[in-house]
């Protein structure tokens, strides 16, 4: 007979500990189980996970969050992608946007019509033909709409939010929804001696909490994944080199248009994220090439206001564990996995693990064939999103800088060299299962390194040159039309801050 799970320990709060408590809530409330979140307030989380990608609006929809409630008590702004500064070469830019490129024509992809304008002489940037770019340039808001007529219209937004107002947010809402709530510091984990599940845990006031399924949300220290079931960690390191980051909010002084900025650096990248009350800031970097101290006095150099916090210290490990679903616990968030917040890609991990529990939810015996399937899909995500992020490292033209001749020369991956492969001999792309970045943002790279196909496809050659420039030209002209109907990203803000957005 089936034995149902009964009890649900969260270990640990934060964004990803509150975000699991909300969301298997919502999702299991027809079950009779119990959901207890056990974290304790005497230690802190990382709290700069400030940047989002769309995915977070279905998590708020999941929830039953509205998208004006989290603006309001986040002091959130909108984000329509990343501006990448000084990447390809110092003095040069480009933006990954949430958003399509124009629109193809007789099944060939618009990139290729736009290639063969180029090859002609056209210097037009791609970023004129994406919607979601030209709202982030000018500074404008305009809500993405169900239906669009072709692919211009088809964009999509995420937000910057204060990481710890969220979490006070979704622990609002979770307390609502009859989670329960305990702060204590775990001393000892317990488990069964036949098979090695965690069974309960004590904690620092002396008592025992029980749970039939675990949830590890205890970040770096990966309490129950890491340190009591002894999953063995994958390094990365020799992929993606940086291993330390420093975080240090402040003042704004200027009104910011909507998108994260990613600047290159000595050894690394900056990050800047501008929250309504403040601005997050943060130097990521590899500590063979700058010492703590030079990495920390240039973000202070960079920051363009007072500074409100102390710097935050953090040092971590590109690579994530073994196993994420192991014996009865599921690691969440840090406990499980990182990689470097190039592509605000922390939180939508915690998002998809989330989702993918839901259809392979377990009994109390948790089949052993539930983790391996919930482990390959985590392993394969991880590994998308890896050599998305060493595309950034890998195109560079920093010749001459010892970092970035180091992390360009770093052998791609296979995967990534079978997507290089594909789109350098011909501008195509290799999709593959669980990649988190599709075609445009890859597109976005592609261009923004100036890295491009030694041809376009001939069978944009079915449309003459005369006729691709006339409808290229429609397009920029549709693209203007719609800008029309935004609003300044300011303005709308206020608007919900008012509460009548």
């Amino acid at each position: 007979m089936r034995d149902p799970i009964r009890s649900i320990v969260i270990v640990g709060g934060g964004t990803a500990g509150w975000m699991a408590a909300t969301f298997l809530a919502r999702r299991l409330a027809h079950l009779r189980l119990s959901i207890t979140v056990v974290e304790s307030s005497a230690i802190g989380t990382i709290g700069v996970g400030e940047a989002t990608v769309p995915a977070i609006r279905d998590f708020f929809a999941a929830i039953d969050l509205g998208e004006a409630d989290v603006l309001r008590e986040t002091e959130a702004t909108i984000k329509y992608g990343i501006r990448f500064a000084d990447w390809k070469a110092r003095g040069h830019d480009f933006f990954h946007p949430f958003g399509l490129y124009g629109v193809g024509a007789h099944g060939v992809a618009f990139h290729h019509y736009w290639l063969k304008l180029r090859a002609a002489g056209d210097t037009t940037p791609l970023g004129t033909y994406c919607l979601a770019t030209q709202l982030a340039e000018r500074g404008l808001f305009l809500p993405p709409v169900d239906r669009p007529a072709n692919d211009l219209g088809v964009f999509n937004f995420a937000v910057h939010f204060d990481a710890s107002k969220f979490a006070a947010l979704l622990k609002r809402l979770a307390l609502a929804n009859k989670v329960a709530h305990i702060d204590a510091r775990i001393t000892d984990v317990a488990r069964h001696g036949e098979d090695g599940r965690v069974t309960a845990v004590t904690l620092d006031s002396g008592a025992r909490v029980e749970g039939d399924l675990w949830i590890d949300c205890s970040g770096f220290r990966s309490l129950l994944l890491g340190d009591a079931l002894d999953v063995p960690f994958v390094d990365w390191r020799h992929w993606l080199p940086c291993d330390r980051a420093v975080a240090i909010p402040c003042t704004a002084a200027q009104v910011h248009r909507p998108f994260t900025t990613a600047t290159a650096t000595e050894a690394g990248w900056r990050w800047h994220i501008p929250l309504r009350h403040r601005v997050g800031n943060g130097h990521v970097y590899c500590s063979d090439f700058i010492d703590d101290a030079d990495a920390e006095d240039g973000l202070l150099a960079a920051l363009e206001g007072e500074a409100l916090a102390e710097p935050n210290r953090i040092r971590f490990t590109a690579g994530h564990r073994a196993r994420f679903w192991e014996r009865n616990v599921i690691g969440l968030g840090l406990s499980s996995g990182f990689l470097e917040p190039l592509e605000s890609t922390s939180i939508t991990l915690i998002q998809s693990g989330l989702e993918r529990l839901i259809p392979l939810f377990p009994d109390r015996a948790c089949d052993p064939r539930l983790a391996a399937t919930y482990n390959n899909q985590s392993v394969l995500e991880f590994e998308r999103i890896r050599d998305f992020l060493m595309l950034h490292y890998s195109g560079n033209q920093r010749i001459g800088e010892p970092f970035w001749d180091h992390v360009r020369a770093i052998p791609p991956t296979d995967g990534l060299r079978a997507k290089l492969d594909a789109w350098r001999a011909a501008g195509e792309f290799v999709r593959r299962e669980w990649d988190t970045f599709q075609d445009a943002s890859w597109l976005s790279m592609y261009a923004g390194f100036d890295d491009l196909p030694a041809r376009y496809s001939p069978l944009a050659d079915h449309v003459a040159d005369a006729d691709l420039r006339d409808s290229l030209t429609r397009m920029r002209a549709a693209i203007d039309g719609t800008l029309a109907h935004a609003e300044p990203h300011a303005a709308f803000l206020a608007r919900v801050h008012a509460g009548v957005a």
